[in-house]
Order: structure tokens, then sequence, then C-alpha cells
């Protein structure tokens, strides 16, 4: 259908064929979109994990023996996941100057925040 021939009279027909075009785009679609597929978590050496948490290899293995860093052991080989070392490091902030004043202050008033560590 040409777009120069719309007028009033056939845009019933002109209003069918943008339908038709729209659903043929949406098989299109359809068909060449894939399912995505969440990512394996891919397990890390002790090599790799030091360097992600900028450790040396003997401070982990204290850290592993003391069970202070989150690990796995498939018999004398450990195991570490990327995401968990990462949630291990964010674990350990430390609160601003800024914030312990205001969590301070907020304590002798009275009001204690839903995540504050006392």
């Amino acid at each position: 259908m040409d777009t120069n021939e719309i007028s009033f009279n056939n845009l019933p027909n002109a209003v069918a064929h943008l339908i038709g075009e729209v659903a043929e785009i949406k098989q299109l679609v359809e068909k060449t979109h894939l399912p995505t597929v969440s990512p394996k978590r891919v397990p890390i050496g002790i090599d790799d994990a030091c360097k992600l948490i900028g450790k040396a290899k003997s401070t982990v293995y204290a850290l592993v023996r003391k069970r202070l860093i989150p690990c796995y052991k498939n018999g004398k080989k450990l195991y570490f996941f990327e995401d968990e070392l990462l949630a291990w490091i964010e674990n350990g902030r430390k609160k601003t100057v800024e914030e312990i004043a205001r969590d301070a202050t907020d304590f002798v008033n009275g009001k204690r925040r839903a995540n504050a560590r006392y």
C-alpha cells in the first residue's frame, strides 16, 4: 500500500495493512529473541581470589583457617566465588566520622536507626 494513497475513505484498509506489518515484525522479533540465561557462577582459585581482594596468599589461607572468608574446599583445593568475596568485602565497611557522629547524636536523642550497629 502506498502511503500517498491514504484518505478518509481507505483508512480502514491502511489500518489493516499496518496491523499486518506489525504482526510480521513481532514474529521476526520473537524468532530472533534468544532467552536470557543467567550466567553460571564459576569458582575461582586462590590466586584469582588473592588478586580480587588484594591479599597475599598466606593471608587468605589464614582467613580460611579462621573461617572468616567464604570459601569451598574439595579435596586439597580451595574454591571461591567472586560475588561472595565482593559481598564479604562490602560487609567490612567502616563508618565515616560523620556517620558515627550522626549515630551518636541520634542515640542521645533517643532515635535508633534500623540499620545501626551498636
